[in-house]
């Protein structure tokens, strides 16, 4: 039997994409990725600190967290995430 990383990896992106887009869609991609940034020393704690964030998870995505909190206990993912935040976040348009 021979382990395939490639749905592990589309679903990571799927989840990145669908939490982003929620987070800009509620104008907290600047908050966002300030948090997740300031998370950085707390990342090794994983699953246990999600008990302490499920509530605010629940409260951004109505009910929904369970995307949410398995995007926030992979590494990859949040690394992932801040970058297509900050991708999002970029002004339209061109400068002049």
């Amino acid at each position: 039997m021979s382990f395939n990383p490639e749905p592990m990896e589309e679903r990571r992106e799927a989840l990145v994409e669908a939490v982003a887009r929620e987070i800009r869609l509620r104008g907290l991609t600047g908050p966002a990725v300030h948090f997740l940034e300031a998370s950085r020393p707390y990342r090794p704690l994983g699953a246990p600190a999600m008990l302490f964030f499920d509530p605010v998870l629940r409260e951004l995505f109505g009910g929904e967290t369970p995307s949410a909190t398995e995007l926030l206990r992979d590494e990859i993912g949040i690394e992932a995430l801040i970058d297509r935040l900050e991708d999002l976040d970029e002004p339209d348009g061109w400068d002049a």
